[in-house]
């Protein structure tokens, strides 16, 4: 039902300017010249209190007189005016509306309060709102022609969606996405996000079969939950890449616990935009980047590159490119060594791919085939510099006949200046990605590869078995009835044992030895690991998983989810933190037992669903013992809080 509320909003019959001007430098004139000038697919009705006619167009002076149900209403007038000609809008049956001006929730407690009040009457009325404060919307499908946006220019048509939170950045996404030859399908502008948030937009385009990647800038997220809900359903089926400004350093939970000091809110965001299967680019530039690779409608299978160049220095830069951002440059199969020595007539080749300043385009035709070939390789790049052997515009065009046979994505890499522009316009026509730099065909690379991790699976949130939820929340809810103030109490040492046990977590036995001798054999003998837990005000229950003991916060290697926390993803923990190795026996340690590990997690996670009144836990260090054995806390912490 949100989805197709947002209809009237993107692929609107009728369009009424409430403060359209007869001056483009007003935002109401320029939105009403954009619509008139495009043009827009039906009626474009101005509504000015003080003028007739309006850029030649008949005005009404409200727009209870438009003479024609309204789908979408752009309201350009003082933020003053705004809650009258909102409940004008709802009384004439206006099906959404989009509010341009400033002035309301990111104006102060004033303007929020009449934030508020406009949506609660659009609300009342069934009217979807997008804003306040916000550029406006685009759609460029040829049916709609909608360019309802305080933006000049007009996006080339495609299948790229975009959403922005801020209405200036909105204007810098629209030409980023014109330079880069990036077709747009729908551009919404979102502004104070009062009604129509990310995640509807999200639900319209899952639904929308023209539109095959999703591109964000966020500033906040006004419903992490729901995000994650949403974004996780949609990712599986079509590509997100997000830009999330704000990457603050401030904790995100209590300091008290190792888990609250180490989910910094930017540490909380990853793991969010990672369990939803999202790319986070952390500039525009990556994000287009990635944009560019995604529409093109080849994805790789894994994370495995073959890089092929005419100059040493591009293809070793782009390997340690591609490594850098996790990706790999594996060595080629014999098979396919072989076939490449014969072709380059050389004792050996290694990938990278050195063709050598003297390689003719012929060349480049030869070896591209045998590398697509390779079984270990996802994904071929292809680095040119111009040569006095090679024209980069004829060795666009034997990469352009690699598109059309290869099942498996091909990119370029075109560097220098001369002939450059005619092999882009080439590549682009052939829709092959194509690049100026290394790093730029590395991160595209990676945000198509990371699309086959595990942390974007349909899989639900797994069931722990052996719980005993109820009578554990009873004892929790003992101890808190009362108060204890904001930050609540750490529970005591037996207290912990108990609730821990009742999740089927077990804390060490204290055992009895007379001196040092006797003391040794008893002690548990494994793998110091960390799990952990806080509450997040925003974001929820967090988990936290990675190497423990001491040097738990100094080498901070952490990895976090919000709760629940699926098999897959519990596992997928496991692997995801730097020290992974010390799990198998490194250099000739004990093995410890991954699946209690993943177990541990998953109870963890139930513990923080199941009582909320625990806002922390610590299990540091939680020894994972050898396989089949188990784990057991070493030292556990839980701190509980009365529920508001």
């Amino acid at each position: 039902m949100s989805s197709a509320s947002l209809r009237a909003l993107l692929a609107p019959r009728t369009v009424a300017v409430v403060g359209a001007s007869r001056s483009r430098t007003s935002v109401g004139g320029e939105v009403f010249a954009n619509l008139v000038c495009r043009p827009f697919a039906g009626p474009v009705y101005p509504v000015n209190v003080a003028a007739s006619h309006v850029q030649g167009v008949r005005a009404y002076s409200s727009v209870n007189e438009v003479p024609d149900t309204i789908d979408l209403a752009i309201v350009a007038v003082p933020a003053a005016e705004t809650p009258r000609v909102i409940a004008a809008c709802a009384e004439a049956g206006a099906k959404s509306a989009v509010v341009v001006t400033a002035g309301f929730g990111e104006a102060g407690d004033e303007g929020a309060r009449a934030q508020a009040a406009i949506a609660a009457t659009a609300r009342k009325a069934g009217m979807r709102l997008v804003g306040p404060n916000c550029l406006g919307v685009v759609s460029t499908d040829p049916g709609v022609a909608l360019h309802a946006a305080f933006a000049t220019g007009w996006p080339p048509r495609g299948n790229v969606s975009i959403a922005s939170q801020s209405g200036p950045l909105g204007i810098a996404l629209l030409d980023e996405a014109r330079d880069h030859g990036i077709g747009v399908r729908h551009f919404v502008s979102l502004g104070n996000e009062a009604d129509v948030s990310a995640e509807d937009l999200l639900e319209y385009w899952e639904d929308d079969a023209e539109t095959r990647v999703i591109l964000l800038y966020l500033e906040v997220f006004r419903d992490p939950r729901r995000f994650l809900e949403v974004a996780r359903r949609v990712s599986r089926t079509k590509p997100i890449v997000v830009v999330k400004s704000g990457r603050s350093p401030a904790a995100a939970g209590a300091a008290g616990s190792h888990t609250g000091a180490l989910a910094t809110r930017d540490a909380v965001v990853d793991a969010l935009l990672t369990q939803a299967g999202i790319f986070r680019a952390a500039t525009l530039e990556e994000l287009f980047d990635a944009a560019t690779l995604l529409n093109s409608g080849s994805m790789p299978a894994g994370k495995r590159v073959a890089i092929v160049t005419n100059a040493g220095g591009p293809g070793i830069l782009a390997a340690d490119a591609c490594q850098a951002r996790g990706l790999a440059v594996p060595p080629f199969d014999d098979a396919t060594a072989r076939a490449l020595a014969g072709v380059l007539l050389q004792p050996s080749v290694r990938n990278p791919v050195d063709l050598l300043a003297s390689a003719r385009p012929e060349t480049f035709d030869s070896v591209l085939p045998i590398a697509l070939g390779d079984h270990g390789i996802d994904a071929v790049l292809v680095a040119c510099v111009p040569t006095s052997s090679a024209e980069v515009t004829d060795v666009a065009r034997v990469i352009a006949r690699a598109r059309g046979y290869a099942v498996k994505p091909v990119i370029a890499c075109v560097m220098g200046k001369r002939g450059v522009d005619q092999a882009r316009t080439i590549l682009h026509e052939a829709r092959v990605p194509v690049y100026s730099l290394p790093e730029s065909a590395a991160s595209a690379l990676a945000a198509a590869a990371g699309r086959a991790g595990p942390a974007s699976g349909a899989e639900s949130a797994a069931k722990a078995p052996g719980l005993e939820t109820q009578g554990a929340r009873a004892r929790v809810l003992a101890r808190t009835r009362g108060g204890e103030g904001k930050e609540g109490r750490w529970l005591a040492p037996d207290e912990t044992a108990t609730l821990l046990d009742a999740f089927g977590i077990r804390c060490i036995p204290v055992v009895q030895a007379a001196d040092a001798g006797a003391a040794a054999p008893a002690a548990p003998r494994g793998v110091e690991m960390f799990v952990g837990a806080t509450r997040d005000a925003a974001f929820g229950p967090i988990v936290a998983f990675g190497t423990g003991g001491v040097a738990l916060e100094l080498w901070n290697d952490v990895v976090l989810r919000l709760a629940p926390v699926t098999d897959a993803e519990a596992r997928w923990m496991l692997d995801a933190i730097r020290g992974r190795r010390l799990l198998d026996g490194f250099r000739g340690g004990p093995r410890a037992d991954r699946d209690a590990l993943a177990d541990a997690i998953l109870r963890v996670s139930r513990l923080m669903e199941e009582v909320p009144e625990v806002a922390d836990v610590d299990l540091n260090p939680l020894v994972a013992l050898e396989p089949g054995q188990g784990v057991v806390a070493v030292d556990a912490r839980v701190r509980v809080c009365a529920r508001p």
